[in-house]
């Protein structure tokens, strides 16, 4: 946990794994009381994490408010990286509290301002898609808040590809601070993001900061098929809901869980650990949010990075979850692609022509 990733094109340094903050606080019928999430964030630090995740929405500010205080009592802020996201709407009956509009992100950022107690913040993100403002009008206003000082970077959470892409090109062309990150669903129960986001992050400068890895909980061990399934947690809490995050209890997903379960014991490792590690090391990963109502949880999940998968038993886990390939990215394999080539073989670049730069060691010192 003490190695540290550039977060997309950026300069800032990150830990691979982020402390997520969802679960801070009851008000949702699940989560962590107070002591408990002070706990989380004393262990989190404790390992060598620095990656706050957070958002306006989660918990009705709760989440925002006892992060900051965490922070001011240990004397993190210089050290911690707080990031946190606006979209959602607080005040029915208000159009502008809510969306991804000027008026609303320059409200949202102050509150979070003060709700965390800081006078910046590192990573300031688009929760979710509004399906309304355009790019030219979000990327402008990041800019601006950029330029005052507010934020320090800007990043994209739950968007089409289409539309980062359009917006890293929008800041590309105007000079405006360029989409660093973007946070997206990822596990072995939800591959999607491969299609499009990590090709998109990977080549034009945004690190991918995964939530959800082990699907709500699904791929933690506690929820088995059938009727022995249920088991007290979020999506038990959520079964029945609309909520597309929540919706995990398929007989695909069940699948997945059996082979990892299978993994995990050959390894000697919990499933859990087994499914951070795998999202982890998958390409174009910056960064994977863990979040925990538990200190064993977090603890565990801690653990995720202190072992390699071996190539056969990560191969069988990427055959059990491999997504389907709608089109047109069918057209996009060996298959037709074979037709381009000529039959030959063609790469981008060979490996070792751009090494992976990893710097590591002590101080040598000057005297």
């Amino acid at each position: 946990m003490t190695m540290y990733y550039t977060l997309g094109r950026s300069g800032l340094r990150v830990s691979r794994l982020a402390l997520g903050t969802m679960t801070f606080g009851t008000e949702w019928g699940w989560g962590a009381d107070k002591e408990t999430a002070r706990g989380l964030v004393d262990a989190y630090v404790e390992a060598g994490g620095n990656f706050f995740d957070t958002a306006d929405l989660y918990t009705g500010g709760t989440a925002e408010t006892w992060l900051g205080e965490f922070i001011a009592e240990r004397g993190l802020r210089d050290k911690a990286v707080i990031a946190t996201k606006f979209t959602y709407n607080a005040e029915p009956g208000n159009p502008n509290a809510g969306g991804n509009g000027r008026k609303t992100i320059m409200r949202a950022v102050e509150g979070s301002l003060k709700r965390l107690g800081t006078d910046y913040i590192d990573l300031y993100m688009v929760h979710t898609w509004d399906r309304l403002t355009p790019p030219e009008e979000v990327m402008r206003t990041l800019d601006d808040l950029v330029r005052a000082g507010k934020i320090r970077h800007v990043g994209l959470s739950n968007v089409p590809a289409w539309y980062a892409s359009r917006a890293q090109a929008v800041a590309e062309h105007r000079g405006y601070e360029p989409v660093s990150a973007l946070q997206l669903e990822y596990s072995l129960a939800e591959r999607n993001i491969e299609h499009e986001f990590v090709p998109f992050g990977t080549r034009h400068g945004a690190g991918i900061m995964v939530w959800s890895p082990l699907a709500s909980g699904l791929l933690s061990g506690k929820y088995r098929s059938g009727a022995n399934g249920k088991a007290s947690g979020r999506l038990e809490t959520m079964r029945g809901s609309s909520n597309p995050g929540f919706q995990k209890f398929t007989d695909r997903n069940w699948e997945i869980v059996a082979e990892l379960e299978k993994v995990a014991d050959q390894i000697g490792r919990s499933m859990a650990q087994v499914a951070v590690n795998w999202v982890a090391t998958s390409p174009g990963i910056a960064s994977v949010i863990i979040g925990a109502t538990k200190l064993d949880q977090l603890k565990d999940n801690l653990g995720a990075l202190d072992f390699d998968i071996p190539a056969d038993l990560r191969a069988r886990l990427d055959t059990v979850s491999k997504p389907v390939t709608p089109f047109p990215y069918s057209f996009f394999g060996a298959e037709i692609q074979g037709g381009i080539t000529g039959g030959l073989a063609i790469g981008d670049k060979p490996v070792g022509y751009m090494p992976d730069l990893l710097m590591q060691g002590s101080f040598a010192g000057v005297s």
